[in-house]
């Protein structure tokens, strides 16, 4: 497997002036360019300091700031695809600054192995202190095993951002084969024919040993195929998924919203599935912050939080989706046209291959409640689930799932996220009363039962462990 966002040189991070009332680290179409100068003054030299973001009308009219908010700066990275809207509606729309966060700086990076090193080296070297990030990253990090010179560097999980909003698309070679949700006979025998024949089906995500990987993995496992003898996988940013998809160089992809809909549209591919198909209501990304700049500023932290908090239940509304998608589709975010952004914000998929299309807003990325618990609460349930899964396939050590409760409580602080949901107003019966969702149920018939999470392995057929 390549490391694709290994090769990367590990560079300081330049924060810009953007158009909007963010300063955002404008990366040339997010494939891992250096930034370019912008109309609002260009790159700092420095590479230092973010912008300062204006008090919003919003934050001035519903103004509930915190006493005693320890700092009201702090940067977060994105990357832009939908599980980072709440960062970017909590700061466009005046959500972070009510609660006193008025220097928040939202900055886009290249890809994940650019996000890693940034908060590696934090905001006061020019990176970032947090932000959007796939599971479990926070915890590699935290114990280093993704980091320069394996450097410790402990982080927080304080928020989910979203769940679904991603799929698994498959090259238009492979179409009439039979590559859907789930694969018959025949389909494994052809998948597993092409790795006979020398030419290997090649499949790629975003980021090695984390959601992307996790859910291509579960996928391929759960119809047979042995995901590490069985087909080639590969790490390609996301930003690159069409670009690879129409020059053949691969097969699949598991990536989230707006690519898989490029693809299908562009005529390029079909989607085999979408990820709400495999795991209704799955977790998808988090909030993670540096424990550093947390346990120094608590206050802010929940501040922080409130806001994101109040960002997501907004994104969740049906009628703030079309207002969504005219933000975040902005030069200044994902700088896509926004009629690829609308179908999957209103759940609607066009799935190809014959597959009938899926209407469902639903089966969409959600940010605040997906019928199942509350989408924002970070479970700690879920990570375990992460945690798992990284032991099924090699990625952490066996005896990790022994020590699972002092592994999760040191990184996942959903006491702090309690804390800032009763700032923002949230209704008791909103705010989960257990750490864990309870049992939860796959595509394929399988249940992983927290409590148990040795017996979920050990139901699997396909593993390394």
């Amino acid at each position: 497997m390549t490391n694709f966002s290994e090769r990367f040189s590990r560079r300081k991070f330049i924060v810009t002036a953007g158009a909007s009332a963010v300063g955002s680290v404008l990366l040339k179409g997010c494939l891992g360019n250096p930034p370019e100068p912008t109309a609002a003054g260009g790159a700092d030299a420095g590479g230092g300091g973010a912008v300062p973001v204006a008090t919003s009308a919003v934050a001035v009219a519903n103004e509930k700031r915190v006493e005693g908010i320890e700092t009201t700066k702090v940067t977060l990275g994105y990357i832009p695809i939908v599980e980072s809207a709440p960062l970017i509606i909590a700061q466009e729309k005046g959500f972070f600054a009510k609660y006193g966060m008025t220097e928040v700086t939202v900055a886009k990076q290249a890809n994940w192995g650019s996000a890693r090193d940034n908060v590696e080296i934090g905001s006061a070297g020019g990176g970032i202190d947090g932000g959007q990030w796939q599971m479990p990253m926070p915890y590699m990090i935290s114990k280093g095993l993704i980091t320069k010179n394996n450097t410790q560097i402990p982080m927080y999980v304080l928020a989910q951002l979203n769940t679904q909003g991603n799929g698994i698309a498959i090259a238009a070679k492979h179409q009439g084969k039979g590559l859907g949700l789930k694969l018959e006979q025949a389909a494994q025998d052809y998948i597993k024919g092409l790795a006979k024949a020398g030419t290997p089906f090649k499949a790629a995500y975003t980021f090695p040993k984390a959601n992307q990987d996790l859910w291509i993995r579960y996928w391929l496992a759960a119809n047979g195929i042995n995901p590490d003898t069985d087909v080639s996988l590969l790490t390609v940013p996301a930003a690159q998924t069409v670009a690879n998809m129409k020059t053949g160089t691969m097969d699949g992809f598991s990536t989230g919203d707006p690519w898989p809909l490029r693809i299908v549209k562009e005529n390029i591919g079909f989607m085999s599935a979408l990820t709400s198909e495999i795991w209704k209501g799955h977790p998808e990304e988090y909030l993670a912050i540096r424990g550093d700049w947390v346990d120094k500023h608590p206050k802010a932290t929940e501040a922080l939080l409130a806001g994101i908090i109040e960002a997501q239940q907004w994104c969740d509304k049906p009628e703030n989706r079309a207002e969504l998608v005219a933000i975040v589709s902005g030069k200044s975010f994902f700088d896509v046209s926004p009629a690829v952004l609308t179908p999957p914000y209103e759940g609607k998929y066009v799935m190809g291959d014959g597959k009938p299309d899926i209407s469902d807003i639903k089966m969409g990325p959600l940010y605040w409640n997906d019928g199942v618990g509350n989408v924002s609460y970070p479970y700690k349930s879920h990570d375990l689930w992460f945690i798992t899964e990284s032991v099924r396939w090699g990625f952490l050590p066996a005896k990790t799932l022994a020590d699972n409760k002092t592994v999760i409580d040191k990184v996942n602080r959903e006491d702090i996220w309690k804390k800032a949901a009763q700032l923002a107003g949230v209704a008791a019966a909103e705010i989960p009363s257990s750490t864990s969702r309870g049992v939860e149920k796959f595509f394929d018939g399988k249940e992983f039962n927290p409590d148990k999470p040795e017996d979920y392995l050990k139901s699997l057929a396909i593993k390394k462990a």
